[in-house]
């Protein structure tokens, strides 16, 4: 009998889906304990290392030759390196409990883990970057771009009304899906950039768009059209916010703010609410990006908007970051702290 020919259940395909499902369920569980089992062996590792040196007094010579030993030992394994050996002492010594904070650090890959340690002195931020990190399932790329463009200080502090115009649960999540200011600089453009531009580049990079955007963006369309009273109207940008079931819409000014932008935006608002919303659908929230604002300007104007929207600045120019040697803890400066240790191990 051919599987053509087969005769199958009534019920083979949604059975098979399940065992799909089951099957990929337990392979991820598979690869989540075999993370876990790794990150407390690290862990362990660096804990005796740790207190063997304090106890003992011995220095650098003595991880290498550890390292040298146990790749003897176990060929086939990898991680087992001397500087691999410093970052779960590191490890150990920043994390006794094995958590960043609340975090349980076996639910991030190693090299995550080594990326907080030697990129994030402050605890709070590490464990900020850490939740945020298993939460949204950011590659180890993905979790450095954030922590050098200081997302924890970014993420929830764009000016908004919505304590005002939103019910308090939506309030706060929705406070948090903005930034202030958003980082453009990927696009490749300079300060002078017009707002089609901006608007132009935005699309063609729209997967480092959303990322910048952050988590639960979906993307709808650009120069969206409305009509309204036989009058044609374009929206910059819209997306929809899987998280907050809700449209967002997106306006770019390259200019500073101006009151009559939040104006605008607000039309744009109560015409997506008519037109597009479905009827188990959040309200629609406005993002206005501007060039620059000032502060009480942008209060005052939103102060009277019926609309729940936020006004954040945007970058399109790198700013340069502080010197990275100057606050975080690289391999470089361990292996300098074990090279004292070394100088007074070799002293008779």
């Amino acid at each position: 009998m051919t599987m053509k020919s087969l005769s199958l259940p009534v019920d083979y395909p949604g059975w098979l889906a399940e065992l799909k499902s089951r099957i990929a369920g337990a392979r991820q569980r598979a690869v989540l304990a075999a993370n876990a089992e790794q990150i407390r062996l690290y862990h362990d590792l660096g804990r005796d290392i740790l207190d063997r040196q304090a106890r003992e007094g011995w220095g650098a010579k003595v991880i290498d030759r550890l390292s040298a030993d146990l790749r003897a030992a176990f060929p086939d394994m990898k991680g087992l390196s001397s500087s691999n050996l410093k970052y779960m002492k590191f490890f150990a010594q920043e994390c006794p409990g094995r958590q960043f904070g609340q975090q349980t650090a076996d639910q991030l890959p190693w090299f995550h883990i080594v990326t907080l340690l030697t990129q994030v002195r402050d605890s709070d931020e590490r464990a900020w970057y850490a939740r945020q990190a298993v939460d949204q399932a950011w590659s180890r790329d993905t979790l450095t771009c954030q922590i050098r463009s200081r997302l924890h200080q970014r993420q929830g502090a764009a000016l908004t009304n919505f304590g005002r115009r939103l019910p308090a649960p939506q309030a706060g999540l929705a406070t948090q899906i903005l930034k202030d200011p958003y980082r453009f600089d990927f696009l490749g453009l300079g300060d002078e950039a017009h707002e089609r531009d901006i608007e132009n580049a935005l699309v063609r990079h729209i997967t480092r768009f959303l990322l910048e955007l952050g988590a639960g963006f979906a993307f709808v369309g650009r120069q969206y059209r409305l009509e309204v009273d036989g009058e044609e109207f374009f929206i910059d940008l819209l997306f929809y916010h899987t998280r907050l079931k809700c449209h967002v819409v997106v306006e770019l000014k390259a200019t500073a703010f101006k009151p009559e932008h939040a104006g605008q935006l607000n039309f744009y608002l109560a015409a997506v609410d008519a037109q597009v919303k479905a009827p188990d659908d959040k309200p629609t929230i406005g993002l206005l990006l501007c060039k620059t604002k000032k502060r009480l300007v942008a209060e005052y104007a939103l102060s009277g908007i019926d609309k729940p929207m936020g006004v954040a600045e945007y970058q399109l120019v790198k700013a340069l970051p502080e010197p990275l040697d100057t606050c975080l803890p690289t391999i470089e400066a361990l292996e300098e702290e074990l090279s004292r240790d070394l100088e007074q191990e070799d002293q008779p």
